[in-house]
């Protein structure tokens, strides 16, 4: 392919590091405002001449520059299993066969690394109103220390549930996202097993 003028080049790298960030292209106008141009006729000829040359594949529509060859690469490279937990024990997640339903495979959009991560199927519509539906799969980071707000999964008096971790006058309590559901203040033991980071969800 023909070699790329550092404007160019520096175009490509913005897209390249755009896609590895959000899983699409940024549009014309996100390109504009981060390179601080007045108008979007310097981006378009840029992105016709790196079409050209063979760098990049786009169509007509706003985010229509196709995921370039290198950030596929990547992406298949960086990706690695994270155990789906069908119970967690009192003490915590434990990563053994007897606990582990089954793996999948998450991008590093998902998780940057395996250590420290699971998956858990959300059972019952007590957090609805936080986009969060029975049958999705959250993802969850067992080192991440909770904050007020967090979605967190949480072991009160001995049951498992995912709620938003607050804390209030008496003390931290679990709060439902739907106004059906009670929030849950612990009669003895309320210990938090991970921040929810994200969520997975396939349709059947």
């Amino acid at each position: 392919m023909e070699l790329l003028t550092p404007k160019q080049e520096a175009v490509l790298k913005y897209i390249e590091k755009y896609q590895l960030k959000h899983g699409s292209s940024p549009t014309i106008r996100e390109m504009r405002e981060h390179f601080n141009l007045s108008s979007d006729n310097s981006i378009l000829k840029h992105l016709k001449a790196l079409e050209e040359k063979g760098y990049i594949d786009k169509d007509d529509t706003p985010r229509g520059i196709k995921i370039l060859d290198s950030v596929k690469k990547r992406l298949e490279s960086e990706t690695i299993k994270l155990p789906l937990l069908g119970f967690i024990p009192a003490g915590g997640p434990v990563m053994s066969e007897e606990y582990i339903d089954s793996w999948y495979d998450v991008g590093p959009d998902i998780a940057q690394k395996q250590e420290g991560y699971f998956l858990l199927k959300v059972v019952g519509e007590s957090m609805i109103d936080a986009g969060i539906f029975e049958d999705d799969i959250v993802v969850v980071n067992s080192k991440q220390q909770p904050r007020n707000g967090d979605i967190v999964v949480g072991l009160v008096d001995g049951a498992n549930t995912v709620k938003r971790y607050m804390v209030g006058k008496n003390g931290p309590y679990l709060k439902a996202e739907n106004p059906s559901y009670s929030d849950i203040y612990p009669e003895e033991e309320l210990s938090i097993q991970g921040v929810v980071t994200g969520l997975l969800r396939y349709y059947k």
